[in-house]
């Protein structure tokens, strides 16, 4: 395809002007002007026919097949200098001021669409155009560098704390035996009654467990896709699940990554030791944001088809009212039937901005009662979930990844 550039379109343009004057000294002077459009578009045309030809192997674009959110991305093409490229990226790839250069703003999966290549002619007048389809993907990964660091660090925290003179003396949940109480250890081993029993103070022994399987189920609704403080509660979301998982694995547990929203949308499968952690960094590019309302009964019904084995099943969810988490509460009570269920929610901080701030219009005390109400209604759901026998972890936007992992090594290592 031949395709004229600006050069060319300026001096046609140029013609307009020329006509005028023309047109002015002489009459029938405007007709030089149109053999001027027609020589220019001679030109053009001949020009883009001199050209070199754009083969096959000028279109072949390398890309990396997963990136982290925050990263730029470049498309390296296969051409010398003088072709210019342009590309049809879609979204969470953001352009950025170079060609072919790409800014991952959020966590998803990038479509790169058609590669288009061009090279001009000699007199700089028309461009040689090719275009190709493309059938790639980028995929945007959540950052890992805040998992490595609060990760690492929270690990380490957990090998150091509730240590024993015996290396796996009260590390687990599993009663091993008895033993007389040593200095170092924690009073709440102490076995009273059995120490009444023989005159002596005795403590209790827990066995270590190892290949406990954790899954992180994360809701993928219109809910959860609002933004709390500034992110997506899914962002949020995954960001404290990675971190939790990069704790569990390190202590020897097994994984699994679940996404849904009206239907399951990611499972990266049971998955173990470090390396297993990968495995749920691409899985996470798929959890996407969603704009229709969670289907909880087909989603956590085909979880539980899924687990083999008893789990400790980790839900990230968001709800608004009693009537909709209606559904919910029925679909996380059957669950609890097989496995231990753990809400995961993330504090109204908006909500409660509403309730501290002073008001000072009508407007504001009606928008302090219906805060009000949404929060009384958001405590009756955590009350029926706890009377249910189901944990609850609620804690503020920025420290929930944390917060969630030292839930999970303190009840890991509870006796």
């Amino acid at each position: 395809m031949i395709v004229p550039t600006q050069r060319a379109v300026a001096l046609v343009l140029a013609a307009a002007p020329l006509a005028l004057v023309l047109g002015v000294v002489r009459p029938d002077g405007w007709l030089f002007a149109l053999f001027w459009v027609f020589a220019i578009l001679v030109l053009t045309f001949l020009d883009g026919a001199l050209a070199p030809r754009l083969r096959d192997a000028d279109l072949a674009t390398a890309f990396p097949g997963s990136v982290e959110v925050g990263d730029k991305v470049e498309l390296v093409p296969a051409g010398g200098p003088a072709l210019r490229y342009a590309a049809e990226v879609s979204a969470p790839l953001d352009p950025a001021a170079a060609p072919l250069r790409y800014a991952a703003s959020r966590r998803g999966t990038a479509k790169v669409a058609r590669i288009w290549a061009r090279v001009a002619g000699p007199l700089g007048l028309a461009w040689r155009q090719r275009s190709r389809a493309e059938d790639g993907e980028v995929r945007v990964l959540p950052s890992l560098r805040p998992v490595r660091e609060q990760g690492m660090r929270q690990f380490l925290r957990s090998r150091q704390f509730g240590t024993r003179i015996r290396p796996d003396s009260g590390d687990g949940t599993e009663f091993q035996s008895l033993t007389d109480f040593q200095p170092g250890m924690e009073r709440r081993a102490i076995d009273w009654k059995a120490s009444a029993r023989h005159f002596s103070l005795l403590a209790r022994e827990f066995r270590t467990e190892r290949d406990n399987s954790v899954v992180f189920a994360i809701d993928c609704g219109r809910a959860m896709s609002e933004p709390v403080d500034g992110l997506p509660r899914i962002d949020r979301a995954v960001s404290a699940a990675l971190l939790a998982a990069f704790v569990a694995l390190k202590s020897g547990d097994q994984v699994r990554l679940f996404g849904f929203a009206g239907r399951p949308s990611a499972d990266s499968g049971s998955v173990s030791g470090s390396s297993g952690f990968a495995t749920l960094h691409r899985t996470a590019a798929a959890i996407d944001y969603g704009a229709e309302e969670s289907n909880f009964t087909l989603s956590l019904v085909t979880l539980d088809q899924r687990l083999q084995r008893r789990s400790l099943v980790i839900l990230f969810t968001e709800f608004t009212d009693p009537t909709s988490a209606e559904l919910m509460i029925s679909a996380a009570a059957r669950m609890l039937k097989r496995h231990r269920v753990l809400f995961v929610l993330f504090h109204d901080t908006e909500l409660d901005a509403i309730l501290d701030a002073r008001p000072e219009q009508v407007d504001d005390v009606i928008r302090v009662n219906i805060a009000h109400t949404l929060i009384r209604e958001r405590r009756i759901v955590i009350e029926r979930l706890k009377r249910l026998g189901i944990d609850v972890l609620e804690a503020n936007p920025d420290d929930l990844a944390l917060t969630l992992a030292e839930r999970y090594v303190r009840d890991r290592e509870r006796p």
